[in-house]
């Protein structure tokens, strides 16, 4: 590697970085402020940057708030991922990541919510959104093959989150899996490796 290439791979680094700081100012805003709070000036403030650097990373709003919940997208279909690849426990494991929302994560859980619901009035959000509901739900293929019950399992995360967030009270897992179960008319779910 020469000196030019050293000098392009420490710049991109630093703007890898630097937009993921970005991202991290935006959650930490809608958190606090809600998703109506976020302008470039409040994430820039939160990040401790002017705003012209925020500006300059995410040109408009919706290019900050598509990359914000791109983020979140994929920080969540990853742990589906890692539940589907090594968990031996499936649907425990599935019940915990849906428990997660009403544990030290509650807050980040509100603000993704939040976020996800800003698609419905924000046309640029809708394809994040979109694909983000299409690989849950290609994901949840690992666990059943009835369209029918992937359908109610993404249905049934997405309604259990929401009530351990309004109900504001401890999710036990052990229900929430007899929940996600249930869901899926009682049958063993988890296909055969």
């Amino acid at each position: 590697m020469n000196e030019g290439d050293a000098v392009t791979d420490g710049r991109r680094a630093r703007g890898h970085k630097r937009r993921a700081e970005i991202i991290g100012a935006t959650l930490a805003v809608v958190r606090r402020d809600g998703a109506a709070g976020v302008t470039h000036r409040t994430v820039a403030k939160e990040a401790g940057i002017p705003t012209s650097l925020s500006t300059y990373y995410f040109a408009t709003l919706d290019d900050l708030l598509v990359a914000t919940l791109s983020s979140v997208a994929d920080a969540y279909t990853a742990r589906i991922r890692d539940i589907i690849d090594h968990d031996d426990d499936k649907l425990h494991g599935l019940a915990a990541l849906i428990a997660e929302s009403a544990g030290p994560g509650r807050d980040r859980a509100l603000a993704e919510r939040e976020l996800s619901s800003l698609a419905a009035r924000r046309p640029a959000l809708r394809p994040t959104a979109r694909r983000w509901r299409e690989n849950v739900a290609e994901l949840a293929g690992h666990f059943t093959d009835d369209p029918g019950a992937v359908a109610a399992l993404v249905a049934a995360s997405d309604g259990l989150c929401t009530a351990i967030l309004i109900d504001n009270a401890p999710a036990d897992t052990g229900y929430i899996r007899a929940v996600l179960q249930q869901t899926l008319g009682g049958e063993t779910i988890i296909r055969p490796s």
